[in-house]
């Protein structure tokens, strides 16, 4: 197993009877004084290559995901490389002490970091440990790691996730994210339901509740002052602040998008054809989604997603853009030929770059109809009809599952609602849709109003 020096209280009569797996794992935890509760032990043992813990607030979200990478440590039993990740170095301290109290008591620490900004934890069997932050997206293109910590997790960003989950592709590395949910809307909760749910096979959602922490809440789940809290706060802030569980978000015009489905890594093909769907605007948002389609699946690789900027703006930005020589097709909303006291947004289009926008008008109901047939999981192929690059923030922000690019805030496509949270009308409010309405437009266009069967097998019903 190669300890090296120093390997003090992991004896050599104890490694030879518990050299890796469980029986080491439970060797260590002996040894560092961690006993697990029966919540805690099935986040541990998880079967899954991807687990996402939803934490209430101070139920030990640092511990148990410091404690997972212990088990992993003890289950592989060889030298690796392991990264704990968050939105800024800060925020990776609180298990970088955990686990260098750890392998401290265990006898097996051979050098410590005295910062997290960067820091690090070499073994004496020559692991290694490192803080890297978000903020600093280079620190994540380095060597591959066998496993990821996401700490507070839930602030991180949804580009983040998939830059990780992309770094744990080539030694096929297990991730464990740990948070705490800060609304119902955005990438984190919104994993929760699919992964809680088994919509991925190799991941896995667990609530941890805080009353689950016994050091502080004795009582549990019936503890004086979890009644408390329960009373006095409003029933979203408990299911989501204490209990770990995301409080269905109301509302939303298209609860089937899915972050764990509809985001993926699809990024610009040299050589394809580009199509440009676009509805302008100024004050709410100027949207044009870059599209490749390929293999029956529609690739949304980019977007622009301006507020204040007029069409010759738009066009300087497309132009500068590395898929700019391959655009062949563009479709805009039908006010986009209108003329408001300057050429319409299709005519600067076409002047500037001889590109043809195509247009027509599309109902709101129909048009959000044909969107929700795409956003259906192939029932062949078992993957999304239509995808979106994580970059994409303005579209994805109206999804819901990432804040607004304009103020940080959630601004997603709703229904209307009354206080009650039921819906009220049948139209959605006409805001935060701007990047929605320019995928619909250019689905409408290409396609029609039909079944979905594929990008290239369509089905045409006429309305």
């Amino acid at each position: 197993m190669g300890w090296g020096i120093n390997a003090g209280i992991c004896d050599k009569e104890a490694m030879t009877t518990a050299t890796k797996g469980p029986d080491l794992r439970d060797y260590l935890f002996s040894k560092v004084g961690f006993t697990p509760t029966r919540e805690q032990e099935a986040i541990l043992e998880s079967p899954y290559r991807f687990t996402l813990v939803a934490g209430g607030e101070q139920a030990g979200k640092s511990l148990i995901a410091s404690k997972f990478l212990l088990s992993k440590f003890a289950e592989t039993a060889q030298r690796g490389l392991y990264w704990l990740v968050a939105a800024d170095y800060e925020r990776t301290r609180a298990e970088f002490e955990y686990l260098l109290q750890d392998f401290s008591t265990l006898g097996i620490l051979k050098e410590a970091s005295k910062r997290v900004d960067p820091g690090h934890l070499t073994l004496a069997d020559g692991t290694r440990i490192e803080t890297k932050s978000a903020k600093d997206p280079r620190t994540l293109a380095m060597r591959a790691p066998d496993g990821i910590l996401g700490c507070e997790a839930s602030q991180l960003d949804i580009e983040t996730f998939f830059r990780l989950r992309g770094r744990c592709a080539p030694k096929r590395a297990w991730m464990f994210l740990a948070g705490t949910f800060e609304g119902s809307l955005g990438w984190y909760p919104q994993m929760f339901t699919a992964w809680a749910s088994g919509a991925d096979p190799e991941a896995r959602a667990y609530s941890l509740p805080s009353y689950t922490n016994f050091h502080l809440y004795p009582g549990g789940a019936s503890d004086p002052e979890i009644l408390k809290l329960k009373e006095l706060s409003s029933d979203d802030f408990f299911m989501e602040r204490i209990e770990g569980k995301p409080s269905p978000p109301r509302g939303l015009v298209f609860p089937e998008f899915r972050p764990d489905a509809h985001i993926s890594e699809a990024v610009y093909e040299p050589g394809e054809p580009v199509h440009l769907w676009m509805d302008p605007g100024y004050a709410g948002a100027y949207a044009v989604e870059v599209v490749q389609v390929r293999n029956e699946q529609i690739c949304v690789i980019d977007e622009i997603y301006e507020q204040g900027l007029v069409t010759d703006d738009i066009i300087n930005i497309a132009q500068s853009r590395e898929w700019w020589p391959d655009v062949r097709f563009g479709v805009i909303d039908i006010a986009g030929m209108q003329h408001q006291a300057m050429p319409a947004p299709a005519e600067a289009w076409l002047a500037q770059t001889g590109l043809y926008l195509s247009s027509q008008k599309v109902r709101i109901n129909e048009g959000t109809e044909r969107l929700k047939g795409w956003l259906k999981i192939d029932a062949k192929t078992h993957a999304p009809r239509i995808v979106f690059n994580p970059k994409c923030g303005g579209i994805l922000s109206e999804f819901g599952a990432a804040p607004s690019p304009f103020d940080g805030q959630t601004r997603a496509y709703r229904w209307k609602v009354d206080r009650d949270g039921n819906i009220v009308g049948d139209i959605p409010e006409d805001k935060n849709n701007h990047g929605v309405k320019a995928i619909i437009y250019g689905l409408v266009d290409r396609f029609g109003y039909g079944y979905v069967e594929g990008a290239n097998h369509i089905r045409v019903k006429r309305w």
